[in-house]
C-alpha cells in the first residue's frame, strides 16, 4: 500500500495524542538505542529525538513518501526503509517505539515476543494499537464492500480485527518480561468540515479499497461509505462531529 503523508497528516495533533500518552510512560534512565519502528512521516519520532537527543535513533518504515517527509524534517536522525515485519536491530535496543503501525502486520503472537527479544536486558517495548475495529467508521467499509458491483474484487482486501484483546497480549510478552502493563483509551475526537470520519479513515483503513478501483469506482465507493458515516457520526449544530475511538496501549520492560 502506498501512503499519502498529506491526508495522514490531516490529523496530525489528534493521531498525535496517543503517543504522547504512550511516551509518558515510558520509563527508562537513559536509552542508548531506540527505534521508532513504523516511523510514518517522523512526527512521532521528533518527540523521541527531544527526549533522548543523545540516543542513537532511528526510524523505520517501508512508504518512501513518509520517510521522504521525515528526512527532510529531521535530517539527523537514521531513516531505514524496510519491512517493519521483519526488520531486526543490529544492536540490542533500549526502546522499540511503535505508534499505530503493528495492526497493520499479523501473526502477533510471533511478531510481540520477536519486538522484546531485541531488548537489552531492561529495555522497553511501547506499542500503541488501534481498536476500533467494531465501531462504524470500520464496519461501514465492509457493509460497502458487500452492497456494490466490487464486491468480488475488495472482498478479499477485508481482513478480521487485526488486533488482539489486552490479556492475550500479557500472554505473549510475560515469560520473557520483568513488567508488563496494558490499557485502553478511549478518545472523544472532535473533528470538523464535510465528512470527517470518512477524510481520518482516507488516510489509513479505507485507503487500500480505493487504491484497489478504478477512479470512478473508487468515487461511488467512497461516496456510499461517506453516507452510511453520516448516519453514524451525526454532526452536531455547530457544525462539528464527535469521533469516538478506541486505543490499546502496551508497555513492557524486559527482564
Amino acid at each position: 500500500m502506498t501512503w499519502n503523508p498529506d491526508q495522514y497528516l490531516k490529523f496530525a495533533q489528534a493521531r498525535l495524542r496517543p503517543a504522547l500518552d504512550l511516551l509518558a510512560r515510558v520509563e527508562h534512565p537513559g536509552p542508548r538505542r531506540i527505534c521508532d519502528l513504523g516511523c510514518g512521516a517522523g512526527n512521532v519520532t521528533a518527540l523521541l529525538a527531544q527526549r533522548w537527543p543523545d540516543a542513537d535513533l532511528v526510524g523505520v518504515d517501508d512508504a518512501p513518501a513518509m520517510l521522504e517527509r521525515a528526512r527532510a524534517a529531521l535530517p539527523e536522525v537514521r531513516w531505514v526503509r524496510a519491512d517493519i515485519a521483519a526488520w531486526r536491530s543490529e544492536q540490542p535496543l533500549d526502546l522499540l517505539f511503535s505508534n499505530a503501525a503493528l495492526h497493520w502486520l499479523g501473526d502477533h503472537a510471533r511478531l510481540f515476543p520477536a519486538l522484546l527479544a531485541q531488548l537489552a536486558p531492561g529495555g522497553v517495548l511501547a506499542v500503541q494499537m488501534p481498536l476500533n475495529f467494531a465501531s462504524p467508521s470500520h464496519t461501514a467499509i465492509a457493509e460497502t464492500v458487500y452492497d456494490g458491483p466490487w464486491q468480488q474484487r475488495l472482498e478479499p482486501l477485508l481482513r478480521p480485527e487485526p488486533v488482539a484483546p489486552a490479556a492475550a497480549y500479557h500472554r505473549m510478552l510475560a515469560p520473557a518480561a520483568a513488567e508488563v502493563d496494558i490499557w485502553e483509551t478511549q478518545y472523544l475526537h472532535v473533528l470538523v468540515g464535510a465528512d470527517p470520519v470518512k477524510e481520518w479513515t482516507k488516510g489509513t483503513w479505507l485507503k487500500p479499497f480505493l487504491d484497489a478501483l478504478e477512479p470512478d469506482e473508487a468515487a461511488a465507493f467512497e461516496s456510499e461509505y461517506a453516507a452510511r458515516l453520516r448516519l453514524a457520526y451525526r454532526p452536531l449544530g455547530d457544525g462539528t462531529t464527535l469521533f469516538p475511538f478506541r486505543r490499546l496501549f502496551i508497555v513492557a520492560r524486559r527482564g
